[in-house]
């Protein structure tokens, strides 16, 4: 697959090290030219064989990340419709209220991902995935020797099972929970395990793994 990467910090080093181990192409997108070389350059040298580039917009692509804070997933979801149209559009934001720690802040009865969904229009096929899981561990695909579990939930199952195909080269379990709308679910998921770090000092280094 060809895939952008729109955000260069750390989940989209992450998500990029875990494409490039599955034998992607990656496409690191950032408007800003400085922090999105500096990282196609270093995925370079650790990945001489692998292709990467830097684009400061989306192109064409099998799939497209947004690997971007809840309010800057959904200002591109809108700048950036027209060049996202026809994809499969990944999210993985989790919509916590960063002023107080203690709650969402999406509204009733929806998920960020559904407000993606409405901003891009019917034509692009969203999905969530990832927002469960912690950069540090997703860089390598697994935790205490264990694959890490991806949480998918989308309303197309044909984006969903290109997900769950990339999820599966890049080494880690892919796990179909459902329609988006489950996405609220998943949301919570990804506030309770962000709440827990601190008093549970995990320290950035738990994930969360369905056992059957």
């Amino acid at each position: 697959m060809r895939i952008n990467i729109v955000g260069t910090g750390n989940m989209g080093r992450s998500i990029a090290v875990r494409a490039l181990t599955g034998g992607h192409a990656v496409r690191l997108v950032n408007p800003k030219a400085g922090s999105g070389q500096l990282l196609a350059d270093g995925l370079k040298q650790r990945f001489p064989d692998g292709e990467v580039a830097y684009a400061s917009s989306v192109g064409q692509a099998e799939l497209t990340v947004f690997a971007l804070p809840y309010d800057a997933a959904l200002e591109v979801s809108k700048s950036a419709r027209t060049d996202l149209s026809g994809q499969i559009l990944v999210d993985i934001s989790n919509p916590v209220d960063f002023t107080t720690m203690d709650a969402l802040s999406t509204p009733p009865g929806t998920s960020a991902a559904e407000q993606i969904q409405e901003n891009v229009g019917a034509d692009v096929q969203v999905v969530k995935a990832f927002n469960t899981t912690f950069a540090t561990l997703l860089e390598t695909g697994e935790g205490h020797g264990v694959p890490l579990d991806v949480f998918i939930a989308g309303d197309s199952q044909t984006a969903k099972d290109s997900v769950a195909d990339f999820v599966r080269s890049a080494a880690m379990r892919p796990l179909d929970v459902g329609a988006l709308r489950r996405a609220r679910e998943l949301e919570a998921m990804g506030f309770l395990h962000i709440a827990i770090q601190q008093p549970l000092a995990l320290n950035w280094q738990s994930a969360i793994k369905l056992l059957s």
